[in-house]
């Protein structure tokens, strides 16, 4: 029997899916039945009912355990998902009786968090004082997957870095300018202009690899003749990076120009004058497509469509 929406709706049920998350977990059927307070014959009857309904194997079974295959990954992934949902759903509900106002989570790439995320939040708490706000700061590929898995409402990044981008509705926002920054009593000459060839004898934090400013970095030294730097500090996190630049005459790094500028009013960074080469990335934002919004999340929208009008 093939399964269809009618199908799954008649007979699909919440105890099913979390018996799949629970064998995904412990790997074992006895063990998954155990933490479900479920007996084994049970547990194996209700997997059965689901694979038959579903008309597919989900499951690898060995004297090792069982392993998701292929149709268990996916159908895993959607039980997680919607278990996700349906516990901000009970969080939401009891925010609103108590009177909090509900939650959002959002997720951004840190070049997008002084212009672009903050004023449109500091909109929604004028308009929404109640609103209880989750803020996550990382690379728009650990978005995606906070993203599928049902724990961000939506982000601000870029759906490209993923391997199936049509999974995902996007929206161009703007470019994320990146500058060379350096900390601000660094030895570096305040020249009108530099290049790279002239911070060839200071040493760079970089990026991880997966992150797009690392092939940035490596393009730019590409084109002036230069390779990747032999001994640099490799961190993602933006304090860090701004933290070990301060403190430092002779480090240099790369930060979004949205950034480098906030930290560079308050004096602690220096924007070197050295022109990029490549063309600026995109951001935007990123849902999940076929999802539902929260009404929170339909506002903060307007509200970074709005920004990004004016700006």
């Amino acid at each position: 029997m093939k399964a269809t929406l009618d199908v799954l709706m008649s007979r699909l049920r919440m105890k099913q899916l979390q018996l799949l998350i629970a064998l995904d977990d412990h790997k074992s059927l006895h063990q998954a039945a155990s933490a479900m307070a479920m007996t084994q014959s049970a547990a194996s009857k209700s997997l059965q009912e689901l694979e038959s309904m579903l008309d597919a194997p989900l499951f690898a079974r060995s004297k090792t355990g069982m392993r998701p295959n292929p149709f268990g990954h996916c159908v895993i992934r959607y039980a997680r998902l919607m278990a996700t949902d349906l516990t901000a759903l009970c969080q939401d509900m009891a925010e609103i009786r108590s009177g909090q106002g509900g939650h959002l989570a959002i997720g951004s790439i840190m070049g997008a968090v002084p212009e672009v995320l903050v004023p449109a939040l500091e909109a929604m708490q004028t308009a929404q004082p109640n609103l209880s706000i989750e803020i996550v700061e990382d690379t728009s590929l650990r978005m995606l997957a906070l993203l599928d898995d049902g724990r961000l409402d939506l982000a601000i990044g870029r759906a490209l870095v993923s391997d199936q981008p049509a999974r995902y509705q996007y929206e161009a926002l703007g470019d994320e300018p990146v500058s060379v920054v350096v900390g601000h009593a660094h030895a570096a000459p305040r020249a009108r202009e530099m290049t790279f060839a002239d911070l060839a004898g200071y040493r760079w934090i970089v990026y991880p690899g997966q992150m797009p400013m690392h092939a940035l970095l490596q393009r730019e030294l590409d084109m002036a003749g230069l390779g990747m730097p032999p001994n640099a500090i490799t961190t993602s996190s933006t304090f860090v990076t701004a933290a070990m630049l301060q403190r430092s005459a002779k480090l240099v790094s790369l930060l979004p120009t949205s950034v480098a500028a906030l930290f560079a009013r308050q004096r602690m960074l220096r924007i070197l004058p050295v022109r990029m080469q490549s063309r600026q990335q995109t951001f935007g934002i990123v849902t999940r497509r076929g999802g539902t919004l929260s009404a929170a999340a339909g506002e903060l929208i307007r509200l970074l469509r709005a920004g990004a009008a004016a700006g």
